[in-house]
């Protein structure tokens, strides 16, 4: 282990692009441990709708990331910064490679860029807030008044974004532009390597469908009634795709056939959507088939 060097990968891909196989693999091959990058395999008891690895795939290997939360805690960027440190820290204690995996790659761009501290958000603000985000169109006309420079990096329908300058500028009388020059981001991850998974359209939408299929088959329907039973349907993550719809179902709007179409529809926009900001938001990315990742990653991950 004298020789050993500790190295970080990212392992990036749209939904059903076939990366959590991927890293168990390189996991398994090269001496690794895996940080899970998916807001939804955060959260215990939510199993088949985040299409999380299961308890006997992971067995062998350590994960962070996973049933880390119960569905009505809070999350943010700030607690997957604290979860990749804890991850760092166990590969480093343990001679391990540090494998970060799965679609919610807007954390991974926090780690790499970096955050800025947010301010403290009272109960007011935040009831302000959501009023004000029941018309998103006038909410981002206000941000185009007053900070311009922010705006044209958003789009009026980006209420992750306009909700976060609205807390800014209501708890702190600045507008997120100047409060962003005045706190400056500290960078999380100083060295990684990113690989992308790129699949075909058409065969991308078959695994779409064939994992839908799988997931209703298994209990998803169950999984979604569980859960609003124990949390009701006020939590963030009700919202998800697959616990939406099947909701939907179980409200009696629609019938199992249209559930199935619509998880797969609403999966194939979100994988459009992951592929989209893959490309614009990460430079120096090895792109190509799975085999072809798994070939450049195990060249990277055994070259010292």
């Amino acid at each position: 282990m004298q020789n050993f060097t500790n190295k970080d990968i990212a392992i990036l891909g749209s939904t059903a692009s076939g990366k959590t196989k991927l890293s168990l693999k390189l996991a398994q091959d090269f001496n690794a441990i895996i940080l899970s990058l998916d807001s939804l395999s955060l959260y215990k008891e939510v199993d088949i709708a985040s299409a999380k690895p299961t308890k006997i795939e992971r067995a062998n290997i350590v994960h962070f990331g996973i049933d880390e939360l119960n569905i009505n805690e809070y999350f943010n960027s700030a607690l997957f910064s604290n979860l990749y440190h804890k991850a760092k820290k166990y590969a480093l204690n343990n001679h391990k490679n540090l494998i970060i995996v799965g679609g919610s790659s807007f954390y991974l761009k926090s780690l790499c860029e970096g955050l800025s501290p947010m301010p403290a958000i009272s109960k007011d603000i935040e009831d302000q807030i959501s009023d004000i985000l029941n018309d998103l169109e006038k909410a981002y006309n206000l941000i185009k008044e007053r900070d311009f420079m922010y705006a044209k990096n958003i789009t009026n329908s980006d209420k992750y974004r306009i909700e976060k300058w609205y807390k800014i500028f209501l708890s702190t009388n600045l507008t997120a532009t100047k409060y962003f020059e005045k706190n400056k981001r500290e960078k999380k991850i100083e060295q990684i390597k990113i690989f992308e998974i790129q699949t075909q359209r058409e065969l991308l939408k078959k695994r779409i469908k064939i994992r839908t299929e799988k997931m209703i088959s298994d209990g998803l329907i169950d999984e979604a009634f569980f859960l609003e039973k124990k949390y009701s349907r006020t939590p963030k993550a009700m919202n998800s795709i697959g616990l939406k719809e099947s909701l939907e179902y179980l409200d009696g709007k629609i019938t199992l056939e249209v559930l199935s179409d619509k998880i797969s529809n609403a999966t194939a926009g979100l994988a459009k959507r992951q592929k989209t900001f893959n490309k614009s938001q990460f430079k120096d990315v090895a792109r190509g088939n799975i085999d072809k990742i798994y070939d450049l990653a195990k060249s990277y991950l055994q070259n010292n």
